[in-house]
């Protein structure tokens, strides 16, 4: 059955949570609130569904933590229970949206991801700038402080435009509604939440479209809220400011982040995701090999050097890589 034929007792099954636990569980097995669940995995399940169906759900509270990775990022984690739930209505939600997406939304998609994006934006300069024989300029942009600016009601609506069952529409705005930016009712999805990946896309989508279809770019790019339109001169780039101010502002209520806005040659090196990206070259951003160089002279182990490795394997980083490897076993 299609996802857009669903309805809130097709998804609520005790064999769709079951699945949903399984995808859930993966390289979580060790962490102590998992085993303490899977201890009565069967009795905490059949709860789940029986409050389900009667529909006498709540989502719970969450856990506030910080993590660097290099920024300091506010993290929101769901109980368990939750989490496990969160798995099911991605799996609907996904199925059901993702075909309305644009092809170049390259965060949290299957088959994605930051060096799919990479690969495409080096694609795209070489096509703009005619295989590196004229110029290239692209405009970034990022959005101010997204995911505590997400407003509850336009989120809604948005999902409800797809899903006509009321059912899941309750379930789907319990989620929603579990969570406030800190001094904004009504605002905000937390990092954490695996629906958010998808609440994410779902918001953004209006922003793809606009610029596919309104301002009529091929050369456009998003990963999460960072994106950039790739154009042979920068003349336009004041008018696409506009109308993006416009959308964003007017439409889904949002601002652009006036400090992380940029226009660059692509001779001067396109800052996206991780890697700069020049004619006829994909080099590391100098912050990221910086810090891996720190990381490894601090003692990183074997699985971290893996990971630095593969980070490099996808840029012209040779020479880089050799010396990470070179530091790795001196320090041991």
């Amino acid at each position: 059955m299609k996802a857009d034929e669903l309805k809130y007792s097709d998804i609520i099954t005790i064999e769709n949570l079951f699945q949903a636990w399984d995808e859930f569980k993966r390289e979580k097995r060790n962490k102590k609130d998992v085993q303490q669940f899977e201890r009565h995995l069967e009795d905490n399940l059949f709860e789940l569904y029986t409050q389900l169906k009667k529909k006498t759900y709540r989502h719970g509270t969450y856990q506030e933590f910080y993590v660097t990775d290099p920024k300091r990022r506010h993290i929101h984690k769901s109980i368990v229970r939750d989490r496990v739930l969160h798995h099911l209505l991605y799996k609907y939600l996904y199925a059901l949206f993702d075909k309305h997406f644009i092809h170049d939304s390259y965060s949290c998609r299957k088959d994605k991801g930051t060096h799919k994006s990479v690969k495409r934006l080096e694609k795209f300069a070489r096509i703009v700038s005619k295989n590196y024989t004229r110029n290239c300029w692209s405009l970034k942009c990022d959005i101010k402080k997204f995911f505590a600016s997400v407003d509850h009601s336009i989120l809604k609506g948005l999902i409800a435009s797809k899903v006509k069952d009321e059912d899941i529409n309750w379930l789907i705005n319990n989620v929603i509604d579990s969570f406030n930016s800190e001094g904004c009712f009504g605002k905000g999805i937390p990092l954490g939440n695996l629906t958010s990946q998808i609440f994410s896309n779902i918001y953004l989508n209006e922003l793809d479209q606009l610029v596919k279809h309104k301002l009529k770019e091929k050369y456009y790019l998003r990963y999460a809220d960072d994106f950039l339109i790739l154009t042979a001169d920068s003349k336009r780039h004041k008018d696409y400011l506009k109308t993006i101010r416009e959308l964003l502002e007017d439409n889904l209520k949002l601002e652009l982040h006036p400090k992380k806005i940029s226009a660059r040659k692509l001779t001067w090196g396109i800052d996206f995701c991780g890697y700069i990206v020049l004619p006829h070259y994909i080099l590391p951003r100098t912050k990221t090999k910086r810090r891996i160089l720190i990381k490894i002279l601090q003692g990183s182990d074997y699985q971290a050097l893996q990971a630095y490795l593969g980070y490099m394997s996808h840029s012209n980083g040779f020479r880089l890589s050799e010396k990470i490897k070179n530091e790795y076993w001196l320090n041991k």
